[in-house]
């Protein structure tokens, strides 16, 4: 399989790109600037320089040409404004899935955020109003794939992230409640998704949780398909 990643020099993404290259995949990491690309390499990845927020959907396309598969993993980050997350968070990634269906890649991941809502009214109370922008980009961007019948795709929506050592133990469903989980055990599940065709078309929200990681992707699976 080769997949490729935008946002390929994230937190998540590094992992999961380790993860693929380790079991012999290959795997490309789109990202903005060019002195990233050590760290692609590193992880075993092959660095594609391509900036998501001034690209054409003909360029980037030109970069998923012949892949298996896209993981959409990019995000303005800690730190950037409202204006940030429209650009990255939602054009973004629509131009990506724009880009995925004119290579002819079926399969897509986003790695999208709990409580992503693109009907979020106003600002709830205690919520930083930049957040409220951030989520409401990404629900968004979930509806805008969500609508597409020509990428199979699946959307993840994980809880609070940590860089604690994964347990490879989770909680996987169209609904979990809000909880932890480790960046390390989002790589895992990702990387499980991408082995299991019958989790296209499902939102899942992850979690730590008790449950093996094999034997969450197959109950959800199991409960599309029947």
């Amino acid at each position: 399989m080769r997949t490729v990643i935008a946002g390929g020099h994230g937190q998540i993404a590094l992992r999961l790109e380790r993860l693929l290259a380790g079991r012999g995949d290959g795997v490309a990491g789109i990202v903005r600037r060019p002195e990233q690309a050590s760290d692609l390499l590193a992880a075993g990845a092959e660095p594609v320089v391509c900036d998501l927020e001034s690209a054409s959907v003909q360029e980037l396309a030109r970069h998923l040409e012949g892949a298996d598969a896209v993981v959409f993993a990019a995000g303005a980050g800690p730190g950037s404004g409202s204006e940030r997350k429209q650009t990255v968070d939602h054009r973004a990634a629509v131009l990506c899935a724009d880009a995925a269906e004119a290579a002819g890649v079926r399969r897509y991941l986003m790695v999208s955020a709990m409580s992503a809502d693109a009907s979020l009214a106003g600002t709830p109370e205690g919520m930083d109003p930049v957040f409220a922008d951030y989520l409401r980009a990404k629900g968004a961007a979930d509806d805008d794939l969500r609508a597409r019948t020509d990428l199979d795709w699946t959307v993840l929506r994980p809880g609070r992230l940590t860089d604690d050592p994964g347990t490879g133990r989770v909680h996987l469903a169209p609904e979990t409640g809000r909880a932890e989980v480790t960046r390390d055990d989002v790589a895992a599940v990702l990387t499980a998704l991408l082995d299991e065709p019958r989790t296209a078309g499902l939102t899942l929200e992850l979690v730590g949780g008790r449950m093996p990681i094999p034997e969450a992707i197959d109950e959800v699976a199991g409960v599309a398909g029947s």
